[in-house]
Formats: structure tokens, sequence, C-alpha cells
């Protein structure tokens, strides 16, 4: 029988309160653990991630409180930081963090989801066939990694299988992407993928549901979108994924906010 939302976060709560190892939960849907990371975190200090996400603080859903990062103001200190992140159990199966690529002085931030193999192997966020794609995309509306884009992901370091990131993960790693979009200061954010608008945004609905409107992470508007790999798969998205990008154009020009 399947555990249900309720008993899950019940038990996510009482592992910690005893200090039990962390519960690996490798067959939640995305839609399950953000439920989870959310209940998990009941009664307890959150951080506000996004418009309307509660981001567990790190250690929800760990056997014991992280310390808190203390997180330089510096890109490139923070990139090395996080090359030699050991705060969750992705680090020993890396074989490197993806931290970012692009210009750090962007228009848009492009936030994806996770590392896949191809990024594991390089160190960069979307390369091969999706990374070809979501630059073309881009360059449809004059935007650019090399000059107007700055790309990261949610995670840095490639979940076992490309599932989905586990609520311990996401706690762990959450410092790092919102150093980085304060420091990068974006005018506007680029969410690809149904985990990352799920999460930014701060709702459960299908990406379906929550594109074609703007939001806010901390200020700044935020506009979602499939993820270039989708659309590989699923060609007719690719008429909605560039209304999208019509959307952060008008929101780039001021006509959006």
């Amino acid at each position: 029988m399947p555990i249900s939302r309720e008993d899950l976060a019940r038990l996510l709560r009482q592992r910690r309160e005893l200090g039990v190892e962390s519960l690996v939960l490798e067959r939640l849907s995305g839609e399950e653990a953000l439920a989870a990371a959310r209940a998990g975190s009941h009664g307890s200090a959150t951080a506000r991630f996004g418009s309307g996400v509660a981001a567990p603080r790190p250690g929800v859903g760990t056997s014991r409180d992280l310390p808190v990062l203390d997180l330089p103001d510096d890109l490139d200190q923070l990139r090395e930081l996080a090359r030699g992140c050991t705060r969750c159990g992705l680090s020993k199966e890396r074989t490197q963090a993806v931290f970012s690529d692009g210009n750090p002085a962007a228009q848009v931030a492009v936030v994806g989801e996770a590392p896949g193999a191809n990024e594991d192997r390089t160190g960069l966020p979307f390369v091969g066939a999706a990374g070809k794609l979501l630059d073309l995309l881009l360059a449809t509306v004059d935007l650019s990694r090399e000059e107007s884009v700055y790309i990261c992901n949610v995670i840095k370091c490639r979940p076992p299988g490309n599932r989905n990131p586990l609520p311990d993960e996401i706690a762990c790693c959450s410092p790092y992407l919102r150093k980085q979009i304060e420091l990068v200061r974006p005018r506007a954010i680029l969410a690809v993928g149904n985990f990352a608008a799920q999460l930014l945004v701060g709702r459960s609905e299908p990406l379906g549901k929550l594109r074609g409107r703007v939001y806010a992470y901390d200020g700044t508007p935020l506009v979602v979108t499939y993820h270039p790999a989708a659309l590989l798969r699923s060609p007719a998205w690719t008429r909605p994924t560039w209304e999208d990008l019509q959307l952060l154009c008008r929101v780039l020009d001021g006509v959006e906010s």
C-alpha cells in the first residue's frame, strides 16, 4: 500500500526528532517531494523560497541540522565552495558539481532542475541536445549565454538515474541557488521544467497550468516554460514555449510585470 503524504510528513518529522539517518525517498514524484518538503518542515523555521513556497531550511528531511553556510559575496568563490560541497549524498556519486554557465552580468537567469549525464561529465549546465535547443530558443529572442543569460540549476549534482531531487537535497543545495541569483541580480528569471517551475513559483500544479503568467522570486519577475528535453520528446510544446519567451521579452521591455 503506498504511503500517504501525511504519513510521510509525520515520518520525516519523527526521524528528524529522533536523530535517525536521513530517509531516501527515491520513489517520490516531483509533486510528492515538494509536498513532503513543505509538510515535513511544519512547525519549524522556514526560509521563503520564491514567491510562494517555504523551502526547508538545511536539515529539514535530514537526520540533523546542517551548519549554516557562510556564503561568499563572490561568484567565483561560491563556485569553488559548491564544487567541494558534501552536504548531501549526491556528492558521493557525482563526477563534478555543475555550478553555472553564461554571463554573470546577465539580464536573465535561466534556472533548470538538476544536471544530467552530459552535465555531470562536462561540469556545465544544459549541454547536449537539450542545451543546443535551449540556445536556439534563446537566440529567437536575441538572448545568449555568452552575452545576456546566466544558467544554473536548482541542484548542483546529478541525482542517480536523473530522478527528481529529494527534499533533503533541495534543503542542502538551495542556499547556493539563492546566493547565485542574489549576486547576479538578473532583471528576470526563466524557470525551465516542471520541477524548477513548481519550486520557484511555490505551487504544485503541472507546468501547463503554471505557464503564461508572470510570478515573482524575491521581487524579481519570474516566467516558467517547458524544459528543452521535453520539447525534444513533444514538439507540440514548441509553440507554447515560444509564447513564454515572448512573455519574458515583454517583462524585459517593461510591458509586463
